[in-house]
């Protein structure tokens, strides 16, 4: 394995003439309702570099959506992986199980929050194991209602496009779907009527009282949020927000889960998210940065509400399929050995430093946001009435593709521009996709 030098390299226009060849191909042989941000068709990637087809050297500000958090060839991956591949690819852990499946959900007992006896199930899909939190809270309470928040994302299956927020793409055409979903407010304090600074008390108690009037939180399985928004825009919930409403779930036995598939693995400057105010959430839902780029997903929690599903009610043919747990192994290794967690405080240290002076500089910036290695700006017309810009944020992020920088775009108006550097990334990489950042934002 030839390490990717790390710089970027552009030799061709982006994308480049083989990648445009491959596009041909797959717009004739590829469903057209899968996407790309940018059809550019990968050869290489590692560290904070992805190598495409025609030889260009891309920044990566994107990691395969907060996946390849250690690299997207990380050594103790490849390394554990290559050999569990070689020794069995599968058996089934529901009809012959394999140490490595025990071993990641020991090591998940360890990293999540608290000190509570634990327990986890794996899976294949972030999706996966919000659905499988839904079944065992509804098995565990004897309640059926579930509560979700404005500008959510927990996924694309049937049950998790209910609980999602966002219709275009992710729920238009597609329903009917599953009921009993009830959808919250969430403690967005950028764009808090009365300001960031009441935000988090007055969403809370709006939040409560929806719930208890409108719901009956006797009624109520459990209540599911990201502690860090994701695909919804990197929204930060303001602070007191989920203490507030995990205090409320432990006072009426509801499940509090924390949704941490985009946020989990060091990405946000600690293990968890839930960890910044010392929540401690009786499930956490964990997936992408887990196994290093392979399949993997986990519903990790109280080891007595994880044991009230019935034998043979949780599983899936791979769900902890052994070449993945191999991978998350690898990964956890790896985030342990290089400090992951400090490097996600550096990267955030830089990134935020360098982004609040561009919102100095450019009104188009209405707001810089998020931790770690989950960095957002959001993108406004008018800073006072804070109208979304997402042609802007559209423009934005296509000039850094065409200058050799990997960026996505996300927010429930379009208009935020996030980052999600790998965590390995090199200070140098990460202040040439800022200068670049700086470049386009002359031209947009």
């Amino acid at each position: 394995m030839t390490a990717i030098p790390q710089e970027r390299r552009l030799v061709t226009a982006v994308p480049g003439p083989k990648s445009q060849e491959l596009q041909v191909r797959r717009t004739a042989a590829v469903a057209g309702g899968v996407g790309s941000v940018l059809p550019v068709f990968a050869a290489r990637a590692g560290g904070g570099i992805l190598e495409d087809v025609d030889g260009n050297r891309l920044i990566d500000f994107g990691s395969g959506i907060a996946v390849t958090s250690v690299g997207a060839s990380a050594e103790a991956v490849v390394r554990r992986a290559s050999a569990q591949l070689a020794d069995f690819t599968h058996t089934c852990f529901m009809v012959t199980p394999y140490e490595g499946y025990v071993e990641v959900c020991e090591r998940l007992a360890e990293l999540t929050p608290g000190d509570h006896a634990k327990k986890s199930a794996l899976f294949n899909s972030g999706a996966e194991a919000v659905e499988n939190a839904v079944k065992i809270a509804r098995s565990y309470t004897k309640r059926q209602a579930v509560v979700v928040f404005d500008h959510g994302y927990h996924g694309r299956t049937n049950l998790t496009m209910a609980l999602t927020s966002k219709n275009m793409p992710y729920k238009n055409g597609f329903g009917p779907f599953a009921p009993e979903i009830y959808r919250v407010p969430v403690a967005y304090g950028y764009r808090w009527p009365t300001g960031p600074e009441n935000c988090g008390p007055e969403a809370s108690a709006q939040v409560i009282d929806q719930i208890s009037k409108q719901i009956g939180a006797d009624n109520v399985a459990a209540i599911i949020i990201e502690p860090l928004l994701g695909e919804g825009g990197f929204i930060e919930p303001a602070k007191g927000f989920l203490p507030a409403l995990a205090k409320f779930a432990k006072d009426n036995g509801i499940v509090f889960v924390a949704d941490e598939i985009q946020s989990g693995f060091c990405r946000t400057g600690q293990w968890f998210a839930c960890e910044d105010e010392g929540v401690v959430p009786d499930l956490i839902t964990t997936a992408k940065g887990i196994a290093g780029g392979l399949p993997l997903a986990a519903v990790t929690g109280r080891a007595e509400i994880m044991d009230a599903a019935h034998a043979g009610g949780l599983g899936g043919t791979y769900g902890g399929n052994p070449v993945a747990c191999a991978a998350a192994l690898g990964a956890i290794e790896t985030m342990r050995e290089l400090d992951l967690v400090a490097k996600a405080r550096r990267i955030e240290t830089v990134m935020k430093g360098r982004l609040s002076a561009l919102r100095e500089k450019y009104d188009l910036i209405g707001d810089v946001r998020g931790r770690g290695a989950m960095i957002a700006i959001e993108l406004v017309k008018d800073r006072e009435t804070k109208e979304p810009a997402p042609e802007a944020t559209a423009a934005l992020a296509k000039a850094c593709h065409a200058a050799g920088l990997l960026v996505l775009t996300c927010g429930t108006y379009g208009n935020v521009l996030r980052f999600l550097p790998p965590l390995v990334i090199g200070e140098d990489l990460l202040n040439e996709g800022l200068d670049i950042i700086e470049q386009a934002l002359a031209t947009v």
